[in-house]
């Protein structure tokens, strides 16, 4: 007997890979980068309590905007903290005020709403070839395939069982793939004891609003950086990978709500949320759902897991940072495997741009650092100039636009 339908055409057995995709990209995004939130509170000499609201300004921040922004436009739009931004934060905040942070913050999240609302973001995004963008996402996940793998060295037992039974999923049914390697490693992990959740109290987490100030030292120190850290190093690279598993969603509302949702929390510590970048490539390509249109579910499953974890404050974001690293960061590679091979493939797809984005994945995944701004800006810089060179001429449509 078949599965009542549930509405918009979605049944039942459509709901668990979505959902765990969802889930996934929340695990990864707080046992892989989150250590750093706690890294820039610690240098501020922030109170448990203060950590404990910025923990719930930014995860309750990023699965509200990113349920709104889904249930919209029905489309997995996953949203997430600026990890740049938190990793730029542990230097900045030790000679910058908390109070003079979150006036850079608010200034920076306005920033941010007015790009929105000009309308040029997205004008950028639709300049930028097919070819390069795929370049550029494939070069950015390169370091979390190799990392899938990379882990042998420290924990080749469990990297074996995990690539193991990838593959043999893979063969035996690929759809539950992905879902079998997190069943399988939270198993191994637990009956090993190497879940170390001793004392664990679920605790709710209180937001308290701290006065921000503004000053023009720490605009131009903490807000410019911030606001350009964040532009280039996620909001750039998040909406291409939305694009190249087919989604269209205009980029100005999306700028525009995360940065409005920025603003709102700003207050309560939350430095700076965005369209998520390689956790969203979890949850929009063939591993959430064969059907695209079916894959917005995982940016549901995601939106509610991240304000479930923001209620509870430091609590649920500290199991999430029990797993070991090894763990993590092999999951969060096999299960960008498809995705990166897709982007690979619309890399090289089309001859006329085929070395420009070659030389545009190279230069990603080497991850240049120049002038405080990450890889993914200077790959995309140092592809669209191959393209030119190569070309003889502006990609079409720049050539329309200067016309």
């Amino acid at each position: 007997m078949s599965a009542e339908p549930l509405p918009s055409s979605i049944r039942l057995n459509d709901l668990t890979h979505p959902i765990v995709a969802g889930i996934i990209s929340v695990i990864v995004n707080y046992g892989g980068t989150f250590i750093l939130v706690f890294q820039a509170a610690r240098v501020a000499g922030l109170s448990p309590a203060l950590t404990a609201s910025w923990v719930w300004s930014v995860s309750v921040g990023v699965g509200l905007t990113g349920l709104l922004l889904t249930v919209r436009y029905r489309e997995p739009i996953i949203t997430a903290w600026s990890t740049p931004g938190a990793a730029f934060l542990v230097t900045a905040l030790a000679t910058t005020t908390y109070a003079e942070a979150i006036g850079a913050y608010l200034v920076s999240a306005l920033a941010f709403v007015l790009l929105g609302l000009s309308g040029y973001f997205e004008r950028v995004i639709r300049m930028i070839p097919p070819g390069i963008a795929s370049g550029l996402l494939a070069g950015i996940l390169l370091q979390f395939g190799i990392g899938a793998f990379g882990g042998a060295s420290v924990d080749p037992v469990l990297v074996s069982i995990l690539i193991l039974a990838y593959v043999v999923l893979k063969r035996i049914s690929a759809r539950y793939a992905v879902v079998g390697i997190l069943l399988i490693g939270v198993a191994y992990l637990v009956v090993l004891d190497r879940v170390d959740l001793f004392g664990l109290q679920l605790k709710f987490a209180t937001p308290i609003f701290t006065m921000p100030e503004f000053t023009l030292n720490a605009t131009l120190s903490v807000a410019l950086p911030l606001f350009l850290i964040t532009l280039t190093g996620q909001y750039m690279p998040g909406m291409l990978v939305l694009r190249n598993d087919g989604f269209k969603t205009n980029a100005n509302p999306i700028v525009t709500v995360t940065g409005l949702g920025s603003l709102i929390m700003a207050p309560f510590g939350s430095h700076a949320f965005n369209v998520a970048a390689i956790t969203a490539a979890i949850a929009t390509g063939r591993e959430a759902h064969e059907d695209p249109s079916k894959r917005w579910i995982a940016g549901i499953a995601a939106g509610c897991f991240y304000v479930l974890v923001g209620v509870f404050g430091v609590t649920l974001a500290t199991v999430f940072m029990a797993f070991p690293a090894t763990f993590i960061t092999t999951l969060a590679g096999l299960a960008l495997l498809s995705t990166i091979g897709g982007s690979l493939a619309s890399a090289m797809a089309d001859p006329s741009s085929r070395e420009a984005a070659l030389i545009t994945f190279l230069a990603s995944a080497a991850n240049v650092n120049m002038l405080g701004i990450g890889g993914a800006f200077w790959g995309l810089v140092i592809g669209l100039g191959a393209y030119m060179i190569l070309n003889g001429r502006l990609p079409a449509k720049w050539s329309a636009t200067v016309s």
